[in-house]
């Protein structure tokens, strides 16, 4: 209304009966001549010519303290919002009006918001799954809340969401002099007969990043696929095992030039079998830069996370539920039942910071509150979309950025990639290369340069 805005506010409930803060607030907007319509009868919900007027509806009628399930007129009127929403935009204060805080979707009576204008901090709620259906984008408020109090105040989850002010600080301008060299070398190893595609999707990803140079450690036989990928692409070999994959024995040659780069990505396509299960662990107990590892060389891992202590470098994984519940020894509803404290609890137990990927993806590091991303659409849920990932953040560990952070970054630019994607060719239609080719147009976008 102060911009200039017609505005309309229909209250589901009596004007006399409000006290407090936002009795206080609500005399401040009737004084600005806002009008007011008290709707105290589910009859008044009904749609009529001026509800179908607004370009915009905002849901202001539940807040973070409400839980249970709505009663009327409150039921009905999210039943217009969410008929509204059909034609235009909704946005939710704080949280869509019916979403419990802290467990998310406890019913059906919960407004479809396409933005939540959130206070503070995300709510605890937001993390659960199905939670993301009603909340759409998220936006959080500053309202000045000190950080050495956001683990009590958030209680376990402690949970912040990742931010595009976060990946700004991360990437200042380049210097106007500089070299390939001062950008990093991404080494990658994966890659096998049947799983050719990732260990390639991986590398025009991490070429992406803006590391400096990439190159990749796969078998003759895939070689050639992996070069017509791009040129930029460089491309060693090393021997392959009856099945199709890595030879473990390629270790013994490569283990002393690993200090040659500045990171590791370890798994896209890689495979499975014993020969992998040993090259994997081999790797990691030498493991002297920082590594992603990814895909397959978590799975051979299934009910070891102590072994990923052993490296004596930072190391991130990134799990999908599936793959974090093996090497848990979990089950997959565990996991996703409340997937902030699984990630944590990774965490603590592997000492190495976990993107445990999914619709809310969660980044976990022992001793520090999770972040989670909200960013993304379900066209993101494609073959290859996480090793594009993997190599975007492996990407940015070659420039020399902290593990946690990168982590961060690569989430968000990644889901950002995922959301340019799905503008263009639709959620139906979008691909993981897609995703790959719009990390330049995310980065512009969060950065500006």
């Amino acid at each position: 209304a102060e911009a200039g805005i017609g505005t309309m506010v229909w209250l589901a409930g009596k004007a006399a009966e409000i006290r407090g803060d936002a009795r206080k607030h609500l005399e401040l907007m009737l004084d600005a001549g806002v009008p007011l319509e008290e709707r105290t009868d589910t009859q008044h919900w009904r749609v009529d010519p001026d509800a179908n007027c607004a370009t915009v509806v905002v849901d202001g009628l539940l807040g973070t303290g409400f839980t249970g399930e709505p009663r009327e007129p409150v039921r009905s009127a999210i039943a217009l919002v969410n008929d509204l929403g059909r034609s235009r935009p909704v946005v939710a204060v704080d949280l869509p009006s019916g979403l419990d805080a802290t467990e998310g979707v406890r019913h059906q009576h919960i407004v479809r918001a396409d933005l939540t204008v959130t206070m503070g901090l995300p709510k605890k709620g937001f993390l659960h799954p199905s939670a993301l259906e009603y909340i759409g984008s998220v936006e959080v408020v500053d309202i000045g809340t000190p950080a050495e109090i956001v683990p009590r105040v958030c209680g376990e989850s402690g949970m912040q969401l990742v931010s595009a002010a976060e990946v700004r600080q991360l990437f200042p301008p380049r210097k106007r002099i500089s070299h390939k060299g001062d950008y990093g070398h991404l080494f990658i190893i994966g890659g096998s007969r049947k799983y050719s595609g990732a260990v390639t999707m991986a590398a025009r990803a991490a070429i992406r990043s803006g590391a400096g140079l990439v190159t990749v450690l796969v078998s003759p036989a895939i070689a050639p696929l992996v070069r017509a990928a791009g040129p930029e692409i460089m491309i060693e070999t090393a021997p392959e095992d009856d099945s199709g994959v890595l030879s473990p024995d390629l270790w013994g040659t490569w283990r002393e030039r690993l200090a040659q780069f500045d990171a590791l990505l370890l798994g896209p396509g890689l495979g499975r079998g014993t020969g992998i299960h040993s090259l994997v662990r081999s790797i990691i107990r030498d493991l002297s830069i920082p590594a992603v590892i990814d895909a397959d060389a978590i799975s051979v891992m299934a009910g070891n996370p102590h072994w990923f202590d052993r490296a004596q470098a930072p190391v991130v994984i990134t799990p999908h539920p599936g793959e974090l519940a093996r090497l848990l020894s979990e089950d997959v509803a565990t996991i996703q039942a409340d997937r902030a404290a699984a990630a944590a609890r990774s965490a603590d137990l592997t000492d190495a910071t976990v993107v445990l990927k999914g619709a809310g993806t969660i980044i976990a590091r022992s001793g520090r509150a999770p972040f989670v991303n909200l960013a993304g659409n379900p066209g993101m849920a494609t073959g290859g979309s996480g090793d594009v990932l993997a190599g975007l953040l492996a990407g940015f560990l070659a420039q020399g950025k902290p593990a946690f952070e990168a982590a961060c970054a690569a989430v968000l630019l990644h889901s950002k990639a995922g959301d340019i994607a799905a503008w263009k060719y639709s959620q139906a239609a979008m691909t993981a290369m897609d995703i790959c080719e719009e990390i330049a147009a995310s980065l512009r976008e969060c950065c500006g340069h």
